[in-house]
């Protein structure tokens, strides 16, 4: 048999989920279940918190203590950069494997790779900005009209300056 659920420990649950609709209570319940925890009303607290980043793939982090889900989004560097490209929302179910061909400008990739920085390996501010512009290359953005993979090797050579922090 289970050992018995303690109401007073704090849960984390982590859902991959797209920002301003509920998760699907196929993926939501086996998760959740156990914890004595309505999917439906789980499914409200994402849909509330995560509003802001309506049609954008998120990180949902779910703490569940005593019985009372609080959802909180942790956004990764994919989903930073795209919300910074502006994209018009796009029909999920026609549109497959999209490129996302806009165009960056260099403050608000220093500004996502502030925001990234907790969660970055890198030991300088240089080598999360590296980070970015590898997300960029797979996002199929450019940076300032330049191919990311251009200015990843100017910062290599010194050409391209990256402020400190």
């Amino acid at each position: 048999m289970a050992p018995k659920f303690d109401p007073t420990s704090v849960v984390y649950v982590y859902l991959r989920q797209y920002g301003g609709e509920p998760a699907p209570a196929s993926v939501l319940a086996p998760k959740i279940g156990p914890l004595g925890m309505s999917p439906k009303k789980v499914g409200d607290e994402i849909i509330k918190k995560s509003g802001a980043w309506k049609g954008i793939k998120v990180t949902i982090k779910l703490a569940i203590a005593n019985r009372q889900a609080t959802a909180s989004v942790e956004p990764n560097a994919s989903s930073l950069l795209i919300k910074e490209l502006k994209e018009p929302m796009r029909d999920r179910k026609k549109t497959k494997n999209i490129k996302h061909s806009g165009n960056l400008t260099k403050n608000q990739l220093f500004s996502v790779a502030r925001q990234m920085r907790e969660k970055s390996d890198a030991v300088k501010f240089s080598g999360t900005v590296m980070e970015m512009l590898g997300t960029c290359v797979s996002l199929g953005c450019t940076v300032e009209g330049e191919h990311p993979k251009d200015l990843q090797q100017a910062i290599r050579d010194g050409e391209f300056e990256v402020p400190e922090e």
